[in-house]
């Protein structure tokens, strides 16, 4: 999920063991990447407000988000049962809960199977099957797809991509029960937005992704030409889809507005990387997406829905 993909996202190094133990809850939240989880539901309920149930059922709003965290909680936690292993060698995961013992395999699989079961049924009872489905599939897809993939080939991210890129379209079934163009879009937008999203913080973390065992795209491309031509080649895809709403009479000026201008600087450091790749370079590429994300998110709810 956007997550992550959120096993790509810059995360701040636990201690290495001995250093510091995490509580018991603590540990589970880690394992669950709880803090880094926000814009999943940010991104669940932006598609559920686009599709414009009014007035908006907090119930129903609230099981989809609910639902939709403990699926993400699972995969997270699937994804680091399977990647324990390789976790411990990089510097930036070594001080995760499994590579430091502080919770054990069988515990951190036997939690990421209840809570995305747990998900999936609250979904499947309280929201609605497809809703439910696109669930379930999504952390299938996350921790039994792309997490083998990572440790293959670089077009693992484009695979990840799409699990990344479900909780809005999640959040659209939640309130219509079927799919409808707006969640084409919004499903293209979080798609493409990741790619120079991930390819920057690949960049930064490169060593380490080496060290892992991890090929990824910047790691086996060494002049990091196709992560340029790439990384643009997204960027452009989601300033097309991003303004697509607009063009289809589905937003109005604001958003259009907006949509360029947000788009348009993102795509400015994504060119600026591309050109001359650095770790600032790519530094600057990731906090320009972090913040353009969740604006260009906001705009869709004040003007679409």
């Amino acid at each position: 999920m956007i997550a992550e993909r959120t096993d790509a996202r810059i995360e701040s190094p636990l201690p290495a063991p001995g250093e510091r133990k995490l509580s018991r809850p603590a540990a589970f939240a880690a394992l669950a990447k709880l803090r880094i989880s926000a814009l999943v539901l940010i991104s669940t309920a932006v598609g559920y407000l686009v599709a414009g149930p009014a007035p908006v059922d907090p119930l129903l709003l609230g099981a989809a988000l609910l639902g939709t965290a403990l699926t993400a909680a699972g995969a997270n936690a699937l994804n680091q049962v399977l990647e324990r292993k390789l976790d411990a060698r990089m510097a930036r995961t070594r001080g995760r809960p499994l590579p430091t013992g502080q919770l054990g395999t069988l515990e951190a699989s036997l939690f990421g199977a209840a809570v995305t079961v747990l998900g999936t049924a609250l979904l499947w009872v309280e929201v609605n099957p497809p809703t439910a489905a696109l669930a379930f599939l999504t952390v299938v897809v996350y921790a039994f797809v792309y997490t083998p993939l990572k440790r293959r080939t670089p077009l693992c991210t484009l695979v990840g991509a799409i699990p990344g890129a479900t909780p809005p379209v999640m959040g659209f079934t939640a309130a219509t029960g079927t799919l409808g163009e707006p969640a084409l879009w919004l499903f293209l937008i979080v798609f493409a937005w990741q790619m120079p999203h991930f390819y920057a913080i690949a960049w930064i973390y490169r060593d380490d992704y080496r060290r892992g065992g991890f090929p990824m795209l910047p790691v086996v491309d060494a002049r990091g030409v196709r992560t340029a031509v790439e990384s643009i080649g997204f960027v452009l895809l989601m300033l097309a889809a991003s303004v697509a709403p607009a063009w289809r009479g589905e937003a109005g000026t604001a958003y259009l507005v907006a949509a360029l201008a947000l788009g348009g600087v993102f795509a400015a450091t994504v060119v600026r990387f591309s050109l001359r790749p650095s770790r600032v370079a790519a530094r600057q590429v990731f906090v320009t997406s972090i913040v353009h994300l969740p604006l260009l998110l906001g705009m869709m709810v004040l003007d679409w829905a």
